[in-house]
C-alpha cells in the first residue's frame, strides 16, 4: 500500500482543514536522501566524514516523516518515533559520538577462549 493522499477539506466555520505536508516535499526529500546516501562502494572513502553520515541519517528521517507521518496528529506516530531515532543517530555522527565500527571481514578474528579444565 502506498502513502495516503492527504485530503484537504474546504474550510468552513465548523470544520478545520486537514494539515498536510506541502506538495512536492516528499519528492524533494527523496531526491536529497538519494544524493546523500553512502552506498557500500563509497563507504570506505567517506567513513571518516561524520557530517556526511549524519546528513544521510537526517535526510532519511525526513523522508520517513514525510512519507508516513500525519502532521496533524497530536500523538506521536510510529513514523514520527522512527524519524526521531534517525535524527538522534544522525546527531551522534555530527557530535562525533559515533564512528565507523569497521567491516567484519577486515576485523581480526577473536582470540580463542581458554579451554576449561
Amino acid at each position: 500500500m502506498g502513502p495516503r493522499a492527504c485530503q484537504r477539506l474546504v474550510p468552513s466555520p465548523l470544520s478545520k482543514p486537514v494539515r498536510c505536508w506541502p506538495e512536492g516535499s516528499l519528492d524533494g526529500a527523496i531526491a536529497l536522501q538519494r544524493q546523500l546516501t553512502i552506498n557500500d562502494r563509497d563507504w570506505h572513502a567517506f567513513k571518516t566524514q561524520r557530517p556526511r553520515r549524519g546528513a544521510e541519517q537526517l535526510a532519511a528521517a525526513l523522508v520517513l516523516l514525510l512519507r508516513a507521518d500525519d502532521p496533524g496528529s497530536p500523538q506521536p506516530t510510529v513514523a514520527r518515533l522512527q524519524a526521531i531515532e534517525l535524527v538522534e543517530h544522525g546527531l551522534g555522527w555530527l557530535k562525533a559520538e559515533l564512528s565507523d565500527p569497521g567491516c567484519p571481514s577486515h576485523r581480526p578474528a577473536p582470540a580463542p577462549s581458554p579451554a576449561a579444565d
